[in-house]
């Protein structure tokens, strides 16, 4: 059976967040940093979805809040950044985000995490190797059940 595509287009505006139960996975200098089954997902007008993982599936302990000062989102409030640092490897800097204090409506992603596809090794879902979202802002994860365009390339700011 063909899995039915999903068109960044369809997603709302404001973002809606909801569970997902697809395997996701990311991958960093030899080790996994991430394994769940339990995450959730923002779906926004012209962007690829952002899994967002439980803390207790991630390894913590190579992760170290970030010296960047975060970011605001008009609909979660502010962002936290953290690095990934595993000794012996080069540093991802700025690799995952998360909203310790988010707005009511997106409370649910309180000790969850989500990570730039461009800055570790690899990022699965469902075994399949995840792109990232064109340009250095956005963290969508672009997979074959999803069509665009996509916003984040040159020329996009203004969608």
């Amino acid at each position: 059976m063909t899995e039915k595509k999903e068109s960044v287009w369809d997603y709302p505006r404001p973002p809606r967040l909801e569970p997902s139960s697809r395997h996701i996975r990311i991958e960093h200098a030899g080790r996994t940093i991430a394994d769940s089954r339990q995450t959730l997902r923002i779906l926004e007008t012209s962007h690829p979805p952002v899994y967002y993982i439980p803390t207790q599936d991630i390894s913590m302990d190579l992760l170290k809040s970030s010296r960047v000062k975060g970011s605001f989102c008009e609909y979660k409030g502010f962002a936290k950044y953290w690095s990934l640092e595993i000794p012996g490897a080069v540093p991802a800097k700025d690799a995952a985000w998360s909203y310790p204090d988010p707005t009511a409506k997106y409370a649910a992603l309180k000790n969850y995490l989500a990570f730039y596809a461009s800055r570790v090794d690899a990022c699965f879902v469902d075994e399949e190797k995840v792109e990232a979202q064109p340009g250095d802002f956005y963290g969508g994860w672009i997979t074959s059940h999803v069509t665009g365009p996509f916003k984040g390339a040159k020329g996009t700011l203004g969608w």
